[in-house]
């Protein structure tokens, strides 16, 4: 029987602590006398450290080790490398799959993901070499095995599986592109909105995470993401247009290494704000976090968080604007129709505002026809531009040519006057627009 099952036996906390450590410790062993070269630190070897640090944690937490000065400080090691494992899978998983995402220059994001993936593995064999010191004094009998470098091969092989399954229905595969792209746009136009289009100095950061952007945040935004790409590969990626279209291959690129930088930096805000950021807990709370802070410097998981995984999904939701936008004009439904003009005061700034919002919300492409002039109906300035041709001319009516999706949203918000009553003040709108308010 193995040595760690039969102390299973007993039943109770003290015998059971050595069986929930086994696999733990004994890959914190691997860990801390592996030599930190790239190879080394596979998806396996990162997949096992989540779950033997999980179950553990969980047998932790069940005895009530959060509240235990005994036990307190071997919960937060095992959590810490829970939480870093976590992060290094989504780092690993972006190494592996950039090169098939079809994305260009990606040169210095390769350089910066390297660092992020050295800062930690440095950070995961510090925290390990803890968590054994932790556990010999714990009296956690640690394994008299261990592990080698085959135990961890890597994902890829040497050859790929074909591509021989293709369902063709491209009406639905338009719509779904719609979708998609409509949903990236407005992703993106969200998280740009949290300027992370350049580096941050520390002092910087620190008045940014938590208060600004947080766990919260991020999780928010990732499971956006993680929306987006259950739908392509739901509706699009199962079938041959992907394989036929390189440039929906590398919008399913944008949308993949964003979701893993979002799920990194989420994992990383998650780690900092919970064990490393000061809030004032007891004594003990401290002491530990002073530990763990000689392990995982905040000040660089901070970059990292920043740096590079807020910095680089900023990057790529940018990038990629312009392909989903393409996409998006070349399978929406076009249509015409005729609306009137704004009554007294015709498209001045709150009409021209409403339409141009219309339009963003849905993302394609929509133009205001002043008979042979075209406005672009997502600018409001050039909404005001063709305004003041309406009122020289004095045209009734006007056309708007585009997404009908847009257009019917339109039809509603002129049958109401463009939100205004005849004076000019703003009214109350229909239900239909309340992603206007």
């Amino acid at each position: 029987m193995h040595q760690a099952t039969a102390l299973l036996q007993g039943g109770g906390f003290a015998e059971k602590v050595h069986h929930f450590s086994w696999d733990f410790l004994k890959l914190c062993a691997y860990l801390d006398g592996s030599e930190p070269v790239r190879e080394t630190f596979t998806k396996k070897l990162y997949a096992q450290m989540v779950s033997s640090s999980k179950l553990l944690e969980d047998f932790l937490d069940f005895h009530g080790a959060k509240n235990s000065s005994k036990w307190y400080y071997y919960r937060e090691l095992v959590s810490s490398v829970r939480n870093l494992s976590e992060a290094s899978y989504s780092q690993k998983h972006i190494y592996i799959r950039l090169p098939f995402y079809n994305l260009a220059d990606t040169d210095r994001f390769e350089e910066a993901g390297y660092r992020t993936h050295k800062f930690l593995t440095s950070s995961l064999r510090s925290i390990s070499s803890k968590a054994l010191e932790e556990a010999k004094h714990l009296e956690i009998e640690l394994p008299s095995d261990s592990f080698v470098w085959d135990d961890f091969p890597g994902i890829p092989s040497n050859n790929r599986l074909e591509s021989d399954i293709d369902d063709e229905n491209l009406k639905e595969e338009q719509k779904n592109i719609v979708k998609i792209t409509t949903e990236f746009l407005r992703a993106s136009r969200d998280f740009e909105m949290h300027g992370f289009y350049q580096p941050h100095c520390v002092d910087e950061i620190k008045a940014i995470v938590p208060g600004r952007f947080n766990e919260e945040q991020a999780r928010r935004f990732e499971m956006a993401v993680h929306s987006l790409q259950s739908s392509f590969d739901t509706y699009v990626n199962r079938s041959g247009l992907q394989l036929r279209n390189m440039r929906l291959k590398s919008l399913r690129g944008y949308i993949s290494v964003v979701l893993h930088l979002l799920e990194l930096t989420r994992r990383l805000l998650h780690y900092y704000e919970r064990h490393l950021y000061e809030v004032g807990y007891k004594n003990i709370c401290i002491e530990v976090r002073d530990e763990l802070s000689k392990a995982v410097k905040p000040e660089e998981i901070l970059d990292c968080i920043v740096n590079y995984g807020l910095y680089y999904v900023c990057h790529f939701l940018v990038a990629g604007q312009g392909l989903a936008q393409e996409l998006l004009n070349e399978n929406i439904e076009r249509g015409t129709i005729m609306a009137g003009v704004p009554q007294k005061m015709g498209f001045h700034s709150r009409p021209s505002l409403l339409v141009a919002k219309i339009v963003q919300h849905y993302g394609g492409q929509v133009e205001l026809c002043v008979g042979y002039d075209r406005f672009d109906a997502s600018s409001v300035l050039d909404l005001q531009w063709a305004g003041g041709k309406i009122q020289k001319e004095v045209i009734p009516e006007v056309v708007f040519q585009g997404d009908k999706r847009a257009l019917s949203d339109i039809r509603i918000l002129a049958s109401v006057n463009y939100g205004e009553d005849s004076m000019g003040k703003g009214i109350p709108l229909p239900r239909e627009l309340f992603y206007l308010k």
